[in-house]
């Protein structure tokens, strides 16, 4: 395993201070500090706070901005998400540096979360307005009632973002939001707010209306509770725990919500898999963005007859990894987040150790090349008194097990309270598979690339990993409510002029069944 080292004082970001300004501020300054250092080396900048007694009025503001956008036309807003894509591929390498000092991961992460947002930007402008546009269904009475389906903005929408992808989880879901007419107000994680000041500035810059997109900044404890009383909509991306008590208040006050939740996720290598092609895979699958992803894998399941060599050829794969901090594209894996996450991915691994388990490779924190690093770590022997056998690691930890069939490697897989991701490897049996694995998301010979970057297709988790999805037509209409309005002309739905009650229901019970009999509309 290869190594780089971070230098001593971190790349500064030239644009902090203005980003920092950005702020819905007011409250005590917090000091913005990157896991690549210690001390006042790793000092990024300051930000100020948001007060919890200012939320319920920066809501406000943000709605009285939104009734004027909900009457923008729906082109005039793709326009504006195209220059989104076009401005974040045009400012990648400013984008990049800020997500990586914040976050502490490697340039190809980075890179992929830029990409991201140009992705998602250039399908909600082409989409969403598809989605949005006025839809005419069949009515109650043929011919004499014009029935049309609209979609109006749900009004101002909160989004709750973690960590791990700063600047994907708060602007890419933060697009079709404002494309479906809405206001956005974005809660950042403390740990991580230069990057959506940053993603901020990149859509006020694409011309988005000022106020309509507001970021405030504090612990989710202090403002996210007013931020959910005030809002007409919440989306949220975090853990199961903290997800349970959101969805409660949301349902206290009666308005939506969608979650992305927590994750276990199993890979299968079936018998027929290509065994040095499923390697590589998985090395990406588990160690990218050093595997603090909701959706990398953390189990893996390999038939018996190419267990050994599978094994093999990952862990050499896993043991020619580069790992080290900095802006260089040559690194693989670069840091866990924070200390406080480094704590959790050893103790997973000790309390593991501890119990029996073997460590193929990897295993251990490497504070030589930074404050919270940790070696990409591969283990056997997993049993299931071990804490990291059914709980999130989050981190670039994961088990592989020995089956003995497909159906052990089915029936293991979906063994788990989440559903949100999996990754089938099979020259001839992939997709029959994947079709019995109870996740939100399968892809096959792919880890989790293949299903996430699909922009048209559904994304999310199935029971504790959440609820609702992004991406897709449902990824825009779920900030959306829908409304019926339909048109009678003529004589209404009711008995004329004298007929009788009875009369009426024979002619209704008629016609119902004519209109059963008629061919469906294509």
């Amino acid at each position: 395993m290869t190594t780089t080292t971070a230098e001593q004082r971190l790349p500064r970001l030239e644009r902090a201070d203005a980003w920092a300004r950005l702020a819905e501020g007011g409250g005590p300054s917090l000091t913005v500090s990157s896991p690549w250092a210690s001390g006042d080396d790793a000092v990024l900048g300051e930000v100020a706070t948001t007060p919890a007694a200012r939320i319920g009025a920066i809501v406000e503001s943000a709605r009285e901005a939104q009734r004027e956008w909900a009457e923008v036309p729906v082109r005039a807003r793709a326009a504006i998400l195209r220059r989104v894509g076009a401005l974040a591929r045009e400012r990648r390498e400013a984008l990049m540096d800020v997500v990586q000092l914040e976050s502490g991961k490697n340039r190809l992460s980075a890179f992929e979360e830029v990409m991201d947002v140009a992705l998602n930007a250039a399908y909600y402008a082409r989409a969403g307005r598809a989605a949005l546009r006025p839809r005419r269904h069949s009515g109650a009475t043929p011919v004499l009632t014009s029935t049309v389906e609209h979609h109006r903005p749900k009004g101002v929408v909160g989004i709750i973002t973690p960590w791990n992808y700063p600047l994907t989880l708060a602007v890419s879901d933060a697009l079709p939001a404002l494309m479906a007419g809405n206001a956005v107000v974005l809660k950042p994680d403390s740990r991580t707010p230069l990057t959506a000041l940053a993603g901020l500035e990149l859509v006020r810059d694409a011309g988005l209306p000022a106020g309509l997109m507001r970021v405030v900044v504090g612990a989710g404890s202090e403002i996210g509770p007013p931020l959910v009383d005030a809002v007409d909509y919440l989306m949220f991306t975090g853990s199961t725990a903290t997800g349970r008590v959101l969805a409660g208040a949301c349902g206290e006050r009666l308005i939506g919500c969608s979650m992305e939740l927590g994750g276990k996720n199993p890979m299968l290598v079936l018998a027929d898999a290509d065994v040095e092609r499923a390697a590589a895979g998985a090395v990406r699958a588990c160690f990218s963005n050093s595997g603090q992803l909701c959706v990398s894998i953390e189990r893996i399941y390999v038939a018996d007859e190419v267990y050994d060599a599978f094994v093999a050829a990952f862990v050499r794969r896993v043991q020619a990894m580069s790992l080290g901090a900095g802006l260089d594209w040559d690194i693989d894996m670069g840091s866990l987040a924070s200390r406080q996450q480094l704590d959790a991915v050893g103790a997973h691994v000790t309390d593991a150790v501890a119990k029996g388990a073997t460590v193929l490779v990897g295993g251990r924190a490497r504070p030589d090349l930074g404050p919270c690093m940790y070696e990409p770590t591969v283990l056997a022997d997993v049993t299931e008194d071990m804490r990291l056998a059914r709980e999130e690691t989050f981190g670039p930890v994961v088990s592989v097990y020995r089956v003995g069939s497909d159906e052990e490697a089915i029936a293991r897989a979906n063994d788990s309270s989440y559903g949100l991701n999996a990754s089938v490897w099979s020259a001839r049996r992939g997709s029959e598979a994947a079709a019995r694995v109870q996740a939100g998301t399968v892809n096959v010979n792919e880890g989790y690339a293949a299903a996430w970057g699909s922009t048209g297709a559904p994304m999310g988790g199935w029971r504790d990993s959440g609820l609702g999805r992004r991406h897709g037509v449902e990824g825009i209409l779920k900030y959306t409510e829908a409304q019926t309005i339909a048109v009678q002309r003529g004589i209404g739905i009711a008995p004329v002029g004298s007929m009788t009650a009875a009369r009426y229901a024979e002619v209704m019970n008629a016609a119902v069944g004519l209109v059963a009999r008629m061919p469906r509309r294509r």
